[in-house]
């Protein structure tokens, strides 16, 4: 009882002399690690719209967050009355060293091939990444459905990430008449994209006759729209594109098949000459 009770003396004691010192610490230890989190999150999005390569941006980002780390560690340290040179010099030692591993070792360490936000196809699921751990990615669905995707399995199949791209491209194909004027339907479906604010200028929109086919001629529509406006942008274009096709008159073609038939006649007249005799009943 006695030793516990001097215990919490001399813990009195610690905290009467260093008290003061010790919560200034920790507050700079608990501040600095959130504006580390802070400053490492928003230094990932600013870098991911400027380099496209994932690796790069991970191991630049990391190894600011390791050098910022060591600053927030040294700080507190040195309150609560850690020398100031020997401090720092451990852990400039430490920072280096760490950053030197990341820049080494991590282009050898496989990283997943999207970031939270995306868009992503991986093997039959379609929809957006919601968060990754190192054992899997939560990945939800566009019917609301949640899967949890072991990444061993991600990193083994195609992923095909939508977003991966400032651009995407639109793909308008329509089949008309072959009774319908040809240049005219050129003209107003590219009229039609060039309208529309949404689609970027260059590359240029472009049509183009695809296929001769069984029930008539298929255009092709092509332009380029800004990766995150590409859904919208899809639907509304084929929605306008049969409105005007209608207002301009020109006639969509379907599926079609002609039968014809032809009667034939079996000749059973009999070649009989003035002298053949009939026969008598």
């Amino acid at each position: 009882m006695n030793e516990q009770v001097g215990r919490f003396q001399e813990l009195g004691r610690l905290m009467q002399n260093h008290g003061l010192e010790m919560i200034t610490a920790l507050v700079i230890l608990i501040v600095g690690l959130f504006l580390t989190k802070w400053t490492v999150k928003k230094l990932r999005e600013i870098l991911g719209k400027f380099i496209n390569n994932t690796a790069t941006v991970s191991m630049v980002v990391n190894s600011v967050g390791v050098l910022l780390l060591g600053v927030v560690i040294t700080a507190s340290a040195m309150e609560v009355g850690a020398r100031p040179g020997p401090m720092v010099a451990a852990m400039m030692i430490v920072v280096l060293s760490t950053i030197g591993i990341i820049v080494i070792f991590r282009p050898l360490i496989p990283t997943l091939p999207f970031k939270v936000g995306n868009t992503v196809k991986a093997g039959n699921l379609l929809g957006k990444v919601e968060a990754t751990t190192v054992l899997n990615t939560r990945l939800r669905t566009f019917d609301g459905k949640t899967f949890f995707v072991p990444n061993r399995q991600i990193l083994d199949d195609i992923v095909i990430n939508y977003h991966f791209t400032k651009t995407r491209r639109i793909k308008i194909d329509v089949i008309i008449r072959y009774d319908q004027d040809l240049i005219k339907a050129k003209r107003v479906l590219e009229a039609l994209m060039i309208e529309d604010a949404r689609i970027l200028p260059k590359p240029n929109p472009q049509v183009y006759v695809l296929e001769l086919g069984l029930n008539g001629v298929r255009l092709g529509g092509r332009c380029w729209v800004n990766n995150l406006k590409f859904w919208v942008t899809q639907c509304e274009m084929l929605e306008k594109t049969k409105l005007r096709f209608d207002a301009e008159g020109i006639k969509f073609a379907y599926s079609q098949l002609e039968v014809s038939y032809r009667k034939e006649e079996d000749d059973w007249t009999e070649d009989l000459s003035p002298d053949t005799e009939m026969p008598e009943n």
